[in-house]
């Protein structure tokens, strides 16, 4: 929802339309074109999003405490979930690709991932380290949209962070917002710069042009190890998101036009290598883990490497503990498009929350080094927890209702919409990264997004999504995703109570279902009821 729009090179689609060209983002002020700010709001993160595949099939008469927008994005029947049945569709112009956030409309660019992963190696940190990233040197790859966001992501953990990227555009892109601190001109000086600054306790980031598997194969030559190595590169997508190596990003996108075939088996290959000097690597002593982009199921699906999986995903390995307590990203932007509006919520959020020294921490950092894009927006991870609150509220319902508080009183100059990630507790089923490794085997079950986005329509939310794919690909996840816009009314709050408790705690009991331990402990301190609890 507020992300300028990719270069042609970013999303890997041709050239883009006039249309896209002049598009200005949406319209911001206190003023509206349509009947209510439920509708409003849908327009304003449509207009963010600017849709251009998928399309409007009816419209039917409900009732006030329904979904405003319900939206169905990539879903495919199980024989034919697959990426070629999908671009034949897609090149009929019958299907889109959704991903995840994007496809819900609920988009703010790099902000969205960069608390997840500065959650991520925060808790990484902590594991492995019993404290920050201080002088840990970080080597990854990607510096698009969303991968733009580890080298802010590292430095706020006080790390050192290396990027590989093979389009030097992004790499001007995160120097230009301050995402990154540094282009080097090859990658001895990436490594002498970035070992200075570990050994100096500095937090540094650096980038250097080049392809991920080729950058972490000349590690392991020179015997470079770094203390972390992972991976935002879109692998999920052989043919239009990852890049092989041998090639410019030129040659590459004109290899895809003309040779499409050959464009994928040469980013398998890729992709093969990349892995391989991953395991390489860890078996030197660095901490590996995969960023949820699919990178080992593609080497194990197309080349056969069970060994792909000798390293972990990132939430089994650091995420999950949270997931049991219904704890995971919350976003929500200004419909406005004053940032005063958020940071009147920041405030706000922190002072529902002094104890949470994480949220405090980030809060303070996204204020000195998050920029905003499009609509001002803000993102904090926030969970169920009820126990805490004499009403019984959760994390979440609490701040909503505040913020709502804050809109009818006058303190915010127009509504907030709050949404959340994709990187949800209890609204994905994607065996390769939210659900891997499920203590009792159900890493495929996709039932429970289902029921996130039923439960989620019956509690009122004024946008619910589901989707396919995402960013693990094709017949890889199943996600949902929903909105709710706080517009300082009695039925804002009520709805803000519902989806505020619905949604986290479907976290909580899909969890607790599994057999978790935190979870169940997390359903007897907020009173979530798990019926099936003593069969278990």
């Amino acid at each position: 929802m507020s992300e300028q729009q990719p270069t042609e090179a970013e999303s890997g689609i041709g050239e883009p339309s006039d249309e896209w060209r002049e598009y200005q983002g949406a319209p911001t002020g206190t003023e509206i074109e349509c009947e209510g700010w439920r509708q409003e709001a849908a327009l304003r993160m449509l207009n963010n999003l600017l849709v251009q595949s998928g399309k409007p099939v009816g419209r039917f008469p409900t009732h006030e405490r329904a979904p405003r927008v319900l939206i169905a994005n990539s879903n495919l029947v199980g024989k034919w979930d697959n990426w070629e049945h999908f671009h034949e569709l897609e090149a009929e112009g019958k299907i889109m690709y959704g991903q995840m956030t994007a496809g819900s409309w609920a988009y703010i660019g790099t902000q969205g991932i960069i608390q997840g992963t500065y959650e991520t190696l925060a808790e990484l940190g902590r594991q492995e380290y019993d404290d920050d990233l201080e002088g840990k040197v970080v080597a990854t790859g990607g510096l698009g949209g969303m991968s733009g966001a580890q080298p802010l992501a590292v430095t706020m953990n006080r790390g050192v962070c290396i990027a590989a990227e093979v389009d030097a555009r992004r790499i001007e892109r995160r120097l230009e917002t301050d995402y990154l601190m540094e282009r080097a001109s090859d990658l001895d000086e990436a490594l002498d710069d970035a070992a200075a600054a570990a050994e100096a306790g500095e937090p540094y980031s650096v980038a250097v042009e080049m392809n991920v598997a080729d950058m972490l194969e000349a590690m392991a030559d020179r015997d470079f190890v770094p203390d972390i190595v992972t991976d935002q590169t879109s692998a999920h997508d052989e043919l239009e998101g990852y890049y092989p190596s041998g090639y410019t990003v030129a040659e590459a996108d004109a290899l895809r036009e003309s040779d499409p075939e050959r464009y994928v088996e040469a980013s398998l290959d890729t992709m093969e290598r990349h892995v391989d000097a991953i395991l390489e690597l860890q078996e030197r002593g660095a901490v590996a883990f995969e960023y949820g982009n699919n990178l080992r199921g593609q080497v194990e699906d197309h080349r056969g490497r069970k060994d792909a999986f000798d390293f972990p995903g990132f939430v089994p390995a650091y995420i999950r503990p949270m997931f049991c307590r219904g704890r995971g990203p919350f976003r929500w932007a200004a419909l406005s498009g004053d940032p005063t509006d958020i940071h009147r919520t920041d405030e706000a959020v922190t002072e529902l929350f002094p104890d949470n020294e994480s949220l405090n921490r980030w809060i303070e950092l996204a204020q000195e080094q998050v920029s905003f894009q499009g609509l001002p927006s803000r993102v904090c991870w926030l969970g169920y927890q009820s126990e805490d609150d004499p009403d019984g509220l959760t994390e979440r319902a609490r701040f909503a209702l505040r913020i709502n508080e804050l809109v009818a009183e006058g303190e915010i100059s127009a509504p907030i919409v709050v949404t959340r990630d994709h990187l949800d507790a209890g609204s994905v089923a994607s065996p390769h990264r939210e659900t891997e490794a499920m203590r009792d085997g159900t890493d495929a079950v996709a039932d429970w997004p289902i029921l996130n986005a039923l439960l989620n329509c019956a509690a009122g939310a004024d946008i619910v999504s589901v989707h396919d794919g995402g960013g693990v690909g094709i017949g890889n996840a199943l996600h949902a995703n929903n909105h709710v816009v706080l517009d300082g009314s009695d039925l804002a709050a009520e709805t803000a109570r519902r989806v505020f408790t619905t949604d986290p705690g479907m976290g909580v009991i899909r969890h607790a279902d599994a057999g978790y331990k935190d979870a169940l402990e997390e359903a007897d301190r907020s009173d979530v009821p798990v019926p099936m609890r003593d069969r278990r």
